[in-house]
């Protein structure tokens, strides 16, 4: 181990490690300031019960992203390392169905006595590693195209994962597993008519365990809230005071910013009019208090991480590095989107975090486990170019 961080570690990608500590530490910063309110008038606590909590979160996440970035991404291709992920993800989605409890509406969360712990969200990290490794393998041994060998038993897998989540029901976490999922297979190299096939047997394996479910179980699904949800989308305006509360708010909070914003810590929509302005809405408070400038130092940080582990993917002559450049790559650009799109009525709302920026510990040490996975993959690919 000592030889490979002293073989890499001249190739650490600072931009991308700059990018990520300024979300991270700015994501502090506006949590304080977005949850002080919320945190003395709905919790009775001290105003800094939430940045506390995220300073303690924080405190792991960094060191896990140090590991993963020294850790050699190429064991998650043996067998015995695929095993272990898998045996973690499932052992957590299906806990949560028995000992879980709801917050949000979804039973989503597995209380530890002294944390909380998501397992949708280790659930996202953990498939981009599994499936990365199993296709890996695959193109290695020139297997990739086969569909009966290759291709289904990790669609068969993706396909649990994702009825479990569905059945919580997080809708949102559900969406982006699956579509990291497809965007890590059309990274593997698989040839486009084996992958259009693979699509296929994916539609076809989810709708055939979801589907039923829908049509004997729905009404566990589409609960008033969500079908409440689905009509602020539409018409948030027709029930500002009900469903359409929080995106109405969340509209006159941006709206409110103009370019540089009313000052931090200086909104008036996070003093009870956003519910917990600091997860999902938090870029309603930024774009209020620092208007314009605040959303684009926010959005040019996710991109840059985006379009680093993109090219990463592009650039990279390893099957392996490539999928799991592209995996956290579409992991952070996806649920990004969802949460954007649900505060400015692009998409539903799905209660989804802000990556780097939401509070949320489990979502923040994952997240940190994932940059310090593309961080190792990046000081791979510097290497192997130095060397040719």
């Amino acid at each position: 181990m000592k030889s490979y961080i002293k073989k890499y570690a001249k190739f650490f990608d600072y931009p991308l490690l700059f990018t990520y500590l300024a979300l991270t530490i700015f994501g502090l910063i506006m949590i304080y300031s977005s949850s002080m309110a919320w945190s003395v008038n709905y919790y009775g606590s001290e105003p800094d019960r939430f940045y506390i909590q995220q300073l303690i979160n924080l405190a792991i996440a960094f060191p896990v992203f140090a590991i993963a970035a020294v850790f050699p991404y190429k064991h998650f291709k043996k067998r015995w390392m695929m095993m272990t992920i898998l045996t973690v993800v499932f052992a957590g989605l299906i806990a949560v169905h028995f000992v879980g409890f709801a917050a949000g509406g979804a039973k989503s969360w597995i209380s530890l006595g002294f944390a909380n712990i998501q397992p949708s969200e280790v659930a996202k990290v953990g498939i981009i590693l599994y499936l990365a490794g199993v296709f890996s393998n695959k193109y290695n041994n020139g297997t990739i195209n086969k569909l009966n060998e290759s291709i289904i038993p990790p669609v068969i897998i993706l396909t649990l994962v994702l009825f479990s989540v569905f059945l919580e029901p997080d809708l949102g976490s559900m969406l982006i597993i699956g579509a990291v999922g497809l965007s890590v297979m059309s990274a593997s190299g698989v040839r486009l008519k084996p992958f259009i096939r693979l699509a296929g047997v994916f539609v076809a394996a989810a709708s055939i365990i979801i589907v039923p479910f829908l049509i004997f179980a729905g009404d566990m699904i589409f609960t008033e809230k969500r079908l409440g949800r689905l009509d602020a989308f539409f018409n948030p305006f027709s029930d500002e005071l009900g469903f359409g509360f929080q995106i109405v708010n969340g509209y006159l909070a941006i709206g409110s910013g103009g370019l540089s914003g009313l000052g931090l810590g200086q909104s008036i929509q996070k003093l009870g009019y956003l519910p917990e302005p600091h997860t999902d809405f938090i870029m309603s408070v930024i774009a209020e208090e620092l208007g314009v400038l605040g959303v684009v130092f926010v959005l040019g940080g996710l991109g840059f991480i985006v379009l680093r582990g993109l090219w990463i993917a592009m650039t990279t002559h390893d099957p392996l590095a490539r999928m799991l450049a592209a995996g956290v790559a579409s992991m952070i650009g996806i649920q990004s989107f969802v949460n954007l799109g649900g505060l400015t009525g692009i998409i539903p709302l799905t209660g989804v975090t802000l990556p780097f920026i939401s509070y949320g510990g489990t979502s923040v040490i994952l997240l940190s486990l994932a940059m310090g996975v593309l961080m190792n993959v990046s000081m791979f690919n510097k290497y192997e170019k130095t060397k040719k």
